[in-house]
């Protein structure tokens, strides 16, 4: 599929805006990790895959997920993540969970279900991820359950369920008529 340069204009757009959100949350991880422990990190964990089910819900397109979340997460890192170039792999990882969903459904389904199942495969990437790299293999079995079933709740909640939100509501502005969301809306349902 070819993408306009509208379509590209505004995934681009969305990532950079949501980049600097992500960055916004560090402080809010750090404040519940520092009450709740590792946990603390998942409760807010799908804000950091809102813009691949947000930009993929509104181009439908394969590669808006992954493009989007990669370029936040550079975005991200160009502004000053202490985590580094590492996080721009993180991104891609999520941004591939969150795609799988898509993919899934061969990119004709965009309804409610199919949004949180984007948010919860960028949960579960994510998590596979995170237990090699930041060395979740330390923490007990129960905790490790904890913190999956957390993440996974996030992705869906804050992912999908509130990226849908946010789409909708650019959508009723009458900004995106000339984009996929428009033209596929009877077929959300």
């Amino acid at each position: 599929m070819n993408w306009k340069m509208r379509e590209i204009v505004v995934m681009a757009a969305l990532a950079v805006v949501f980049g600097i959100v992500y960055l916004a949350f560090l402080p809010v991880g750090s404040i519940l990790a520092g009450a709740f422990g590792p946990i603390g990190w998942d409760v807010i964990f799908g804000i950091w895959f809102i813009v691949s089910v947000i930009a993929a819900y509104i181009i439908r397109k394969p590669g808006a997920a992954f493009l989007s979340e990669t370029i936040a997460a550079t975005v991200e890192v160009m502004l000053g993540n202490m985590v580094g170039p590492m996080l721009i792999v993180s991104g891609m990882i999520q941004g591939l969970g969150a795609e799988a969903a898509f993919a899934a459904t061969r990119y004709k389904r965009y309804s409610l279900p199919v949004l949180i199942a984007a948010g919860m495969g960028a949960s579960l990437f994510s998590f596979a991820w995170g237990f090699f790299v930041s060395g979740f293999a330390a923490y007990s079995a129960g905790m490790l359950l904890a913190m999956f079933a957390v993440r996974l709740a996030s992705g869906a909640l804050l992912a999908g369920v509130l990226g849908k939100w946010v789409a909708d509501a650019l959508h009723r502005t009458g900004a995106l008529r000339s984009f996929a969301i428009a033209k596929g809306r009877a077929l959300d349902r």
